[in-house]
């Protein structure tokens, strides 16, 4: 990573409704200039409302959001030049050829001349679409025309780079191509801010991350410190012989937040946070006891990347 001090990108206290629908709730964070910024979340939880406020595209929002400094309620063509966005679905005019399309866009970004098509040639060529340039928009396939949308989005060597879901279709070889496209893309100073619903998408090439559930920010960070989190207790699975009757004993001992029933005499009991492990088993062990029953197992239940991931969206979009 270039070594670039500052923000590129501050976003603070973002609220965001539709009619009665709150969509974004207090949203504030920052993206270091040169960084790889993973923004995930389930589906629905507001990051493309996130993007296309960033992006220009929402203006009526409560809340700010700066690009290097400069406020996007006062959008102008410097900050459109900043910018290479990459929306969820690309749409482009079917009936023009690769070429067209991105000659238009290269022109709109503020590119002249000769430049334009030197561009082109090189970002097409980087993606391996340059057989593809005289093809028109509607005889490609989706993984093409999103190789296009990203061709398009990195055409005028933006600062920023803003994509929604940029890998969600590839096939596995052109996702290693995105994903290596992004890591030089930031060893040479661009900021990438990318968005998915699929936590294997960012893990390996993010280095900070923002998890979006309901509205807010629950966890924002690095991946290291997300992946230590990984493996600490904060379950514990008990099995009784005798069935229980209801879960109020389970929930009285201390350190408990909540208890899942899996069948009569087998229990999921989730720790508070930061509670320590060994205190909640000896104090459900002697409250299981004490209640005239017998335990036929207990032990911690370690969790996953993927559980973690769930629990601070709390499970918000799965089917």
């Amino acid at each position: 990573m270039v070594g670039n001090s500052g923000e590129m990108v501050s976003v603070r206290g973002i609220y965001k409704r539709y009619k009665d629908l709150p969509v974004l709730l207090n949203l504030s964070f920052d993206i270091p200039k040169g960084s790889i910024f993973g923004y995930i979340g389930p589906n629905g939880s507001g990051k493309t409302t996130t993007i296309k406020i960033m992006t220009g595209l929402i203006r009526d929002f409560q809340g700010e959001v700066s690009i290097e400094g400069r406020s996007i309620r006062n959008w102008n063509a410097e900050l459109s030049s900043t910018i290479g966005y990459l929306p969820q679905q690309t749409s482009l005019q079917e009936w023009r050829t690769v070429d067209q399309a991105l000659n238009t866009f290269g022109r709109l970004s503020g590119l002249q001349g000769s430049e334009v098509e030197k561009r082109i040639k090189e970002v097409t060529e980087e993606l391996g679409i340059t057989e593809y340039r005289q093809r028109k928009v509607n005889k490609l396939s989706g993984g093409t025309l999103q190789k296009v949308g990203m061709a398009q989005a990195m055409l005028h060597r933006p600062k920023l780079m803003v994509l929604d879901e940029p890998v969600a279709g590839l096939d596995p070889e052109s996702r290693v191509l995105f994903k290596n496209l992004f890591r030089q893309l930031s060893r040479d100073g661009t900021t990438i801010f990318f968005s998915s619903h699929i936590l294997s998408d960012i893990e390996d090439i993010a280095d900070t991350i923002g998890i979006l559930g309901h509205g807010r920010m629950r966890y924002i960070g690095s991946m290291e410190e997300l992946r230590e989190r990984v493996g600490r207790s904060t379950e514990v699975r008990l099995e009784t012989v005798e069935p229980m009757p209801n879960d109020s004993l389970l929930m009285s001992i201390q350190g408990v937040s909540k208890v899942e029933r899996v069948a009569d005499n087998r229990f999921h009991i989730i720790l508070q946070e930061h509670r320590e492990m060994d205190a909640v088993v000896d104090r459900t062990i002697k409250a299981v006891l004490a209640a005239g029953l017998h335990i036929r197992g207990i032990h911690p239940n370690r969790q996953s990347l993927e559980s973690l991931y769930l629990s601070y969206t709390d499970g918000e979009g799965k089917a």
